[in-house]
């Protein structure tokens, strides 16, 4: 059985840890929070339990999958004995490099250290490490047990073995993998975040209401979701991150985030994860509100 570390027991690091445990591999949940580790455990229960209800898998299945789960507090015990390592912390670069160095200390030197990041450059993680040769991007989507897409970024020194060896692994999940190479962004987000900032836009210079920015792209162009709903799903300091990271990295000004949405995250209105965003989302209601100040 192959021995996978997730690190970081978020909706990224838990669903990515699902995923793995749900086809066989032994799995670390790896954050330094008990309580938020805890909290991970009782979603991959409940996304097993959807499962279940949906006739995907049996009871007995989802015992299994669970009994392939530990969680761990320390970094360095939970990759010591990892093939694969993938991070899913925070969208933080800093962050990111300091924990790509202790996993490069701790975890054997074949392992294969994979980010889940959606736009920082997967390079400059590798050039934290001392085997950059074995890094390389694993961005899967959200919700992870769901989407099929697994964005596979190879750094400029990624060797040729490993690609392919992740890409086998994301078979494996089920997962259809992609391979883009190392720009700012990547392909998803920078195709999806320019569109998203020119939605904020829209609304910003009053072209149009949330309500009909989303609808105009749910029913003209066949999306599932509307681009100001998405953004309040991904996350509106998630969206200004990678905003900001295509806007440093191609020095265009294009990628330049609206204002609207540069306020919102100062004020602490990042979408559903806060309860409001371009929409409000109440307590215990399906029901998907408009925000007071976007009514016309």
């Amino acid at each position: 059985m192959v021995q996978v570390s997730v690190i970081g027991a978020g909706t990224m690091g838990n669903g990515i840890a699902h995923v793995f445990a749900q086809n066989g591999f032994a799995v670390n949940l790896i954050d330094v929070s008990a309580q938020q580790l805890e909290k991970a455990i009782q979603t991959i229960t409940k996304n097993f339990d959807r499962q279940i209800a949906k006739g995907a898998i049996t009871e007995a299945q989802k015992q299994k999958a669970l009994s392939n789960i530990t969680t761990v507090t320390d970094i360095g015990e939970g990759v010591k004995n990892a093939e694969l390592v993938v991070e899913a912390a925070t969208e933080n670069t800093e962050l990111k490099l300091k924990i790509f160095r202790q996993i490069d200390e701790a975890a054997p030197s074949t392992a294969i250290l994979a980010s889940n990041t959606s736009s920082i450059s997967i390079t400059k993680i590798a050039a934290a490490t001392k085997r950059p040769e074995l890094v390389i991007g694993m961005h899967f989507m959200n919700p992870v047990p769901v989407m099929k897409l697994v964005e596979i970024i190879n750094g400029y020194a990624t060797k040729k073995e490993v690609t392919e060896k992740v890409i086998e692994l994301s078979k494996q999940l089920g997962k259809v993998p992609c391979v883009v190479n190392d720009y700012p962004g990547f392909i998803a987000n920078k195709i999806l975040m320019p569109m998203i900032n020119e939605a904020i836009y829209s609304l910003y210079e009053g072209i149009a209401g949330v309500e009909e920015i989303d609808t105009i792209m749910k029913l003209g162009m066949a999306h599932p979701m509307g681009p100001l709903q998405l953004a309040d799903f991904i996350g509106l300091d998630v969206c200004l991150s990678i905003l900001n990271v295509l806007h440093e990295g191609f020095g265009n000004s294009k990628y330049a985030p609206c204002p609207l949405l540069i306020n919102m995250v100062t004020a602490g209105k990042l979408g559903v994860k806060t309860g409001e965003g371009f929409y409000s989302y109440g307590a215990g209601s399906k029901e998907l509100m408009v925000g007071e100040r976007f009514r016309k």
